[in-house]
């Protein structure tokens, strides 16, 4: 290669802004056998292999002065609008070109500046042509066109991001600004990768927005991110986001209730039977706006006595199929959260026409039951039919008025007394009773309550005859053969007699059988349910709440018609199993959603002293168990540092606590013993 020659090399490193990345030279001297001294304009030396220039210019010599004056005259022939003449005629010719022939093409010119600036701009084009060996073919119409939308969406996207990032400024500053189309992209990416972390698809524009923030790049940056920019709270749910369970109804399925409410349904039982003459009882938690259940006592001639189970019928309401079922078929349960329920159906519906209602008249699928004097069913029936609610009672109203024996409510009473033969009938079948705690948490804002709930004899008496319509149900589908959700319970393997009498009576024993018992199992034939002690059972009694028991109201009631059932085995076996994985998922996020409030509880109360109860070891060669805060219901793990017996009692307090990283610490409180030495 001659002294003086041209050449163009690229640059090392990243170039600078608007800068191309290549560099211009001229050859100095050979340096071995295969390599070159280049001096570029600055008369800095490199030392190149051949396969290092990407444009040789022939045909004259320079020095490196010449070499400012040589780019200058080159750049001003830059035009890349006149690439698109070139590749027009090009195309329509079907030929390739070389730069040499470009330039001759643009500028009737093939001296070496003009030779150079036709190089740079086919090197520097990404829609017209594409380079072939030394020769640049154009691209079909086809892949121009496309190419061009390309780059208008890109420029689209850069500028959606400035806008962006100049409304996250402002925001940040505390102004109020409208998140618009575009930016949901970014809001969405960080709302992903603050819940899903590295398996979000989205980390990767996360990272990039965080760090153009100078913020961390982790998932809990993108939270506080979403926080600061209060898109977020500081308790957003991320189990409910990540369970992609939907919050609000769809507008079809808002427009579908409106419609439902101005022009309800034929009911498909016009004769339904009037059960509006008998006094109903129903009982829930004060909160309870769906209400789905009542209870009756009727007095018959010959002196027994029949009790009645109204439930709420919203197949009274909805059509198999249509936008209202199938939504609920998706959702498969009302899931019950601390800061509120999400419901499987419109709360118009739910808690209007679909509830039983005090003082309206209301549809119901009503199960009455006439009992053997232990306790057995003796006969049933099973009615569509019409009740009036006439009391609205909680559960601590039927408390007292059991406790204080109300003569004006005899039916609440003999009702009560059939509970309690029908509890110690199933225990004489098998039942297993597990009388643990559970916490109903209630958050109100930034308030987090938590209350107790034990065993009552209300909440027995409601339990009692909800399990009584299950078994009346499963048995009703065993006489008339009929594909019906059943619920069963493999029979447990429970410790020795000898065994659980040395473990603590109370929570430290039923903590023990709890341990022991097997889930239960949905399958369309019937069999024994364990803990309850029956042959057979099927729940129907939470229709507004739970798909499986509308999908048995719906099987029951169109055999009661005497028509074809909606449901055939195979449909049965099919839609089960996707029931059952919803209704798992939405106990799973209850379950989270929970413990996440209930260490916001403990993170508020943290220097409170908690009584507590060691219930089981976990890892005892650890000195790591599960202990019962008595006065909360709440099970947590703690790990000891001392020899405790099962069924000691503790005082703890929260020594660390991160409700966002499921995380708690407890530790032992020990108070000084008091004595005559003692002071103060």
């Amino acid at each position: 290669m001659e002294k003086g020659t041209l050449v163009e090399y690229k640059l090392r490193g990243e170039p600078a802004q608007g800068q191309r990345p290549f560099q211009l030279g001229v050859v100095d001297r050979a340096e071995g056998k295969k390599n070159w001294i280049v001096v570029d304009e600055n008369g800095q030396s490199q030392t190149l292999h051949p396969r290092q220039f990407t444009f040789v210019i022939t045909g004259q010599t320079y020095t490196q002065k010449e070499i400012a004056g040589f780019r200058a005259e080159a750049e001003s022939c830059l035009d890349p609008a006149s690439l698109e003449i070139a590749w027009e005629i090009l195309l329509e010719e079907g030929a390739t070109a070389t730069p040499t022939d470009l330039a001759q093409l643009l500028y009737s010119d093939q001296s070496p500046p003009r030779c150079y600036a036709a190089h740079c701009l086919l090197v520097d084009d990404r829609i017209y042509f594409k380079q072939k060996g030394d020769h640049y073919e154009p691209r079909s119409a086809n892949q121009v066109a496309e190419l061009q939308h390309q780059l208008v969406q890109q420029a689209k996207r850069q500028q959606e991001q400035q806008e962006f990032y100049q409304k996250l400024e402002q925001a940040l500053a505390g102004e109020a600004v409208e998140w618009e189309g575009g930016d949901r992209t970014y809001i969405q990416a960080l709302e992903k990768f603050a819940a899903l972390g590295d398996d979000s698809a989205t980390k990767a524009t996360a990272t990039e927005l965080l760090s153009t923030l100078n913020r961390s790049t982790s998932a809990e940056a993108a939270f506080q991110l979403l926080v600061d920019l209060k898109h977020w709270d500081l308790h957003q749910n991320l189990h409910l986001y990540r369970s992609k369970l939907p919050v609000q109804f769809s507008p079809p399925v808002i427009a579908a209730v409106n419609q439902l409410l101005k022009m309800p349904p034929p009911d498909s039982h016009p004769d339904r039977h009037d059960l509006t003459s008998l006094k109903v009882y129903t009982i829930d938690d004060e909160s309870t706006s769906e209400i789905d259940d009542g209870l009756s006592l009727e007095f018959l001639p010959d002196g027994k006595q029949r009790l009645w189970v109204h439930i709420a019928d919203p197949s009274r309401w909805i059509t198999l199929g249509d936008e209202l079922d199938r939504e609920a078929q998706r959702r498969g349960t009302t899931v019950y959260l601390p800061t509120g329920m999400i419901p499987m159906f419109p709360t118009e519906l739910s808690t209007g026409p679909m509830s039983l209602v005090q003082g309206q008249v209301c549809c119901a699928l009503s199960f009455g039951v006439i009992l053997t004097d232990d306790g057995a069913i003796e006969s049933y029936e099973i009615r569509c039919s019409q009740v009036q609610p006439t009391y609205r009672l909680t559960y601590a109203d039927v408390d007292e008025m059991l406790e204080l024996g109300v003569e004006a409510e005899p039916e609440l009473l003999a009702i009560a007394q059939w509970a309690q033969r029908r509890q110690a009938w199933r225990v004489s079948q098998g039942a297993i009773s597990i009388q643990m705690p559970e916490s109903s948490i209630k958050v109100e804002g930034e308030q987090v309550d938590i209350q107790v709930l034990y065993d009552s004899p209300a909440r027995n008496l409601v339990a009692e005859m909800m399990i009584l319509t299950g078994e009346v149900a499963a048995r009703y589908g065993q006489d008339h053969d009929l594909p019906l959700p059943f619920r069963h319970q493999p029979q447990p393997e429970l410790p020795p007699e000898e065994e659980l009498l040395q473990l603590a009576p109370g929570f430290v024993r039923f903590c023990a059988i709890r341990r022991c018992m097997p889930r239960s199992e949905v399958s369309i034939s019937p069999a024994r349910h364990a803990s309850l002690g029956l042959d057979s059972y099927c729940q129907v009694t939470s229709p507004i709440r739970r798909y499986a028991d509308l999908v048995a109201h719906f099987q029951i009631k169109a055999h009661l018609r005497q028509e074809t059932l909606p449901f055939s085995k195979t449909d049965l076996t099919t839609l089960i199993p996707s029931v059952t994985t919803a209704a798992q998922e939405a106990t799973q996020l209850e379950r989270q959603t929970n413990r996440y409030w209930s260490l916001e509880y403990l993170r508020q109360q943290a220097n409170q002293i908690w009584p507590a109860i060691v219930l089981r070891w976990l890892r005892e060669h650890e000195n790591l168990a599960l202990i019962l805060l008595e006065d909360l219901g709440l099970e947590l793990v703690m790990r000891l540092d001392h020899p405790v017996t099962l069924g000691d009692h503790l005082d703890v307090k929260v020594a660390s606590v991160n409700p966002r990283l499921d995380r708690i610490q407890l530790q032992e409180c020990f108070t000084a013993p008091s004595g005559p030495d003692q002071e103060g």
